[in-house]
């Protein structure tokens, strides 16, 4: 933890989540309103990671939605595909597979034990690895939100350090699970911890436990973020993941992320949205009728 201690002392950890609040408020009032455009709900539909996370999951259903990102191209040829489709790891093969490797939309897929991250080290490196080798080309993973919890900050640094080895050449996106976290300052740490220990993305939450994404969230990970590239030079990018559905919701924290970090984050090699049911209503605010595509 001494270590731990002396990276946290570099920044500003000292965050009340009542002024987290009030800030977020007040970048709502005074940007929502220019930001909500069709041409944002376009920038928010290119950042999007479209996810299918189901137990029920199989190959034919994801062969599927991979031929809808194949010819998206075609079906809105005025618009941008997504960033990237999210799978879990034993179904990224058929995702190589299939999806067109010419259409700039890579493949991230869960590892390393999600949801929970609760076994052992050898395991989740070995997935993470198994994974990379399948063909992901980003890997999300979950923080040991157990021992961060307990205080137990260097071995989750260590895990992750181990896993960023583990991606290779392959993206490493850790997720926070930032709504189970106790304040702010946690989720500051968690962030600042995240990063140091080689993160390309910080991302909230799973969408499993409640609450997941919030823009309080946001807020704290993405002043971590800017904070973190002031020192080190390194910009690290956000996801905002876990019920994150509506057009209203998305550009929300389009908004925050924007007003922290400036528009040269925006854009999906520094943004992305986790979403299932997001693309489709983002498609149909900018159709302006109801689109039922992905």
């Amino acid at each position: 933890m001494e270590k731990m201690k002396e990276l946290y002392a570099q920044y500003n950890c000292d965050l009340k989540d009542a002024d987290v609040k009030a800030a977020v408020e007040t970048i709502l009032a005074k940007d929502f309103a220019k930001n909500n455009t069709v041409e944002v709900y376009k920038k928010c539909l290119n950042s999007i990671d479209l996810t299918s996370l189901l137990g029920t999951d199989m190959e034919e259903k994801i062969a599927e939605m991979m031929r809808k990102v194949n010819d998206f191209p075609k079906k809105f040829p005025k618009l941008p595909n997504v960033a990237a489709v999210c799978v879990y790891p034993s179904l990224v093969p058929v995702t190589r597979e299939v999806l067109n490797k010419n259409n700039g939309v890579n493949i991230a897929a869960v590892a390393a034990c999600f949801p929970a991250s609760q076994s052992f080290i050898e395991v989740k490196v070995a997935e993470t690895a198994l994974t990379v080798k399948a063909g992901a080309d980003e890997i999300d993973v979950v923080i040991s939100l157990g021992k961060f919890m307990s205080g137990a900050h260097s071995e989750v640094y260590d895990e992750l350090s181990e896993l960023k080895a583990a991606c290779k050449n392959a993206h490493l996106k850790v997720i926070l699970e930032s709504g189970s976290l106790r304040s702010a300052v946690e989720i500051k740490q968690a962030s600042l911890l995240a990063m140091a220990a080689g993160a390309d993305f910080i991302k909230t939450s799973t969408g499993k436990p409640e609450p997941a994404a919030t823009l309080e969230a946001a807020y704290v990970m993405c002043g971590a973020i800017k904070e973190y590239y002031k020192k080190t030079g390194i910009k690290v990018g956000f996801k905002p993941a876990g019920g994150v559905s509506t057009t209203e919701e998305a550009v929300q924290f389009y908004t925050v992320v924007k007003a922290i970090l400036g528009d040269e984050w925006m854009n999906n090699k520094l943004f992305r949205f986790g979403a299932s049911r997001l693309a489709n209503n983002l498609l149909s605010s900018i159709e302006g009728k109801e689109v039922k595509y992905f």
